[in-house]
This record gives C-alpha cells, sequence and structure tokens, in this order.
C-alpha cells in the first residue's frame, strides 16, 4: 500500500509538470519572435511611438496592410518612429512567421 501511495503522489507531482512544459510549446514561433523584436514597441498590438498607429486589424486595413506581405513590407520598409528590419536582421521565413502572429492575434 505504501508503495501505491508513493506512486499517487509521485504522479501528482509529475503530471502538472508535464502539462506546464506542454503550454509552453503551443506558443507559436510567430509569438516568440514577435515579444523578441516588436513587443517593446507593440505591446499588445499597441504602439508607443504613434498611439493611433497600431496592429489591430482595423487600423492595418485604414492603411492598406490586409497580408502578412504587406506586414513583411513594413518591416522592410517602415515609415517614420519605426525601424527598418531587413533580412539580415529577421529572416524570410521569421519575418513571415510574425506576420501571421499579428494577423491571427490582433483582430
Amino acid at each position: 500500500m505504501a508503495k501505491v501511495g508513493v506512486l499517487v503522489v509521485s504522479m501528482c507531482l509529475v503530471l502538472p509538470a508535464v502539462g506546464l512544459n506542454a503550454a509552453e510549446k503551443k506558443e507559436s514561433a510567430g509569438a516568440k519572435l514577435f515579444q523578441q523584436h516588436c513587443a517593446s514597441c507593440h505591446p499588445d498590438g499597441g504602439n508607443i511611438i504613434k498611439p493611433t498607429i497600431t496592429l489591430r486589424m482595423k487600423n492595418l486595413e485604414a492603411r492598406g496592410v490586409k497580408t502578412a506581405e504587406a506586414i513583411i513590407g513594413k518591416m522592410r520598409n517602415p515609415g517614420p518612429g519605426m525601424i527598418r528590419f531587413d533580412a539580415k536582421t529577421i529572416s524570410d521565413k521569421d519575418a513571415k512567421e510574425i506576420a501571421q502572429y499579428v494577423l491571427d492575434t490582433f483582430k
């Protein structure tokens, strides 16, 4: 009976940790890259430099930015106030991940 008790206690300690690890793995590459490169100026899709120009879909569409390719275009050749992210800084693959994350997240 003691062995069963030890087994139950062990499982109770291990299973929550496994669940946490699985939750961490669900974060997309785009989310991680956005946090690394974009979130400091665009927290929660906002904009600390120009608060009226957010990453929300309504705001993006008003500026003609409707696709991942258009978002990447803004990353590569931004307007005043935003730093330029060339392909050496953020690869094309990573830029696509970020753009898709923006489209999926900030609706």
